[in-house]
């Protein structure tokens, strides 16, 4: 029920935009920090690995994997606010060698390199996302899903969490190319 409301919220979050802004492909809803580290943990990103996080929002995710594992991080988020925001707290935090966030469409960019994507977007949008990551992903790329399954693939573990500390509950899913 709770991940019913969660859609109808970002549904209805959507209703009414512009274009422009549905092209976000998700509204911004930040990822709870506890979430974040599972997340990370679940993809067994490890140092020196590259990771992409698709709709990076404030660029939490981004920021934790360059801070807890020394990955080579790139988040992707199409908000110029968000690209600013997460960009200047990346810099303040002296972690522009490992950290960047790309100010742009998740759909036009090279995820070839990547060991581990992450992705928190509307069910819709990883239908779109999908074939870009079935052409361009090596084999052997993971893939952490929050909340929202990827049609047509099969998680490999799938892991529940009942509660983020904030009475939500949240479901990840770890796909493997």
């Amino acid at each position: 029920m709770k991940h019913f409301i969660l859609v109808l919220g970002l549904c209805l979050s959507l209703y009414g935009q512009n274009k422009k802004d549905v092209e976000k492909l998700a509204p911004y809803y930040p990822t709870p920090e506890v979430i974040v580290e599972k997340m990370l943990q679940l993809g067994e990103l490890k140092k020196g690995e590259k990771m992409f996080d698709l709709g990076s929002g404030d660029g939490r995710i981004v920021i934790m994997a360059a801070e807890k594992s020394g990955a080579r991080s790139t988040g992707v988020e199409f908000d110029k606010d968000l690209w600013l925001q997460s960009s200047e707290r990346i810099k303040r935090l002296k972690l522009d060698k490992l950290a960047n966030i790309i100010h742009g469409d998740i759909m036009v960019q090279d995820y070839t390199e990547a060991n581990l994507i992450t992705v928190y977007l509307l069910p819709v949008s990883n239908d779109k996302v999908r074939p870009l990551l079935e052409k361009q992903l090596k084999k052997g790329t993971r893939i952490v899903a929050h909340d929202f399954e990827i049609a047509g693939w099969t998680p490999e573990k799938t892991q529940h969490i009942d509660d983020d500390g904030e009475g939500r509950s949240h479901t990840l899913y770890l796909y493997r190319r």
